[in-house]
């Protein structure tokens, strides 16, 4: 049972990137899942990007609404995060979490996103 975070990388301010986060062993569609960001920063915290719910109400953080799409793929048991117009600040590890009523809380692997200026 695992969440497997991939699609980071390298990318120029203003460019884009797509991040998806696999489940394995279980049901993504039975869960909450959110995408997470701890940049390079003092604090070194994991702060709240996207998240869709298990009826897949969508959310975001103000740093990123208008940019960033997260969306569900129940056909590949994966959920997305789209990401447009890439600043600087966007630069961080990104993780995904898959939670929900009488579930367990998974995490994925971080993936790095560097955005050049």
């Amino acid at each position: 049972v695992q969440l497997q975070a991939s699609g980071g990388g390298l990318v120029q301010a203003g460019g884009s990137l797509s991040l998806s986060c696999a489940a394995f062993g279980f049901n993504v569609r039975d869960y909450n899942v959110a995408w997470y960001r701890r940049s390079p920063s003092p604090e070194n915290q994991r702060n709240l990007v996207a998240s869709i719910t298990i009826r897949d109400t969508t959310s975001y953080t103000d740093a990123v609404k208008g940019r960033f799409t997260i969306s569900r793929d129940s056909a590949k048991n994966t959920v997305h995060l789209h990401m447009n117009s890439l600043k600087p600040e966007d630069t961080a590890i990104y993780f995904c979490k898959a939670s929900g009523p009488h579930q367990p809380t998974y995490w994925g692997q971080g993936t790095q996103v560097t955005v050049s200026s």
